[in-house]
């Protein structure tokens, strides 16, 4: 059975090696938002509604049987955090999923979501310790 790591360890312990900054400043409370936006289920739903093309709100609150401020909040928590754009074609703003990232993390957290639920007790025996 494989030893538990020791969270004892100490800095001098490891060998010294530079850390080169993987993300701009301020990129991880971005993300953090992003992730609190798309974690909303109702959210999500509008998101993937959104992923087969463009629509205006009258559409949106029909296809999902709610109010259209309803609807227009759950927008503006979207757009404000990047993910849905907007666009005027005439009476009508219609809007979208706001680039190819936003389809993409759609798509792979769908994905990811249908796949099921992953059997983690092989490393559940690797970080606890028997007394």
């Amino acid at each position: 059975m494989p030893k538990a790591i020791d969270p004892s360890c100490a800095p001098q312990d490891h060998l010294s090696r530079q850390r080169a900054a993987l993300v701009q400043p301020g990129a991880i409370e971005r993300a953090a938002g992003i992730f609190r936006a798309m974690g909303d289920g109702p959210r999500l739903r509008l998101l993937t509604l959104l992923g087969q093309g463009e629509a205006c709100v009258t559409e949106i609150a029909t296809a999902e049987g709610e109010d259209l401020s309803t609807i227009s909040q759950r927008l503006r928590v979207l757009r404000n955090e990047g993910l849905v754009s907007r666009r005027r074609n005439g009476k009508h703003i219609l809007y979208g999923l706001a680039d190819q990232h936003v389809v993409d993390l759609l798509f792979n957290a769908l994905a990811h979501a249908s796949e099921g639920r992953p059997d983690l007790s092989r490393f559940r025996s690797l970080t606890t310790t028997k007394e």
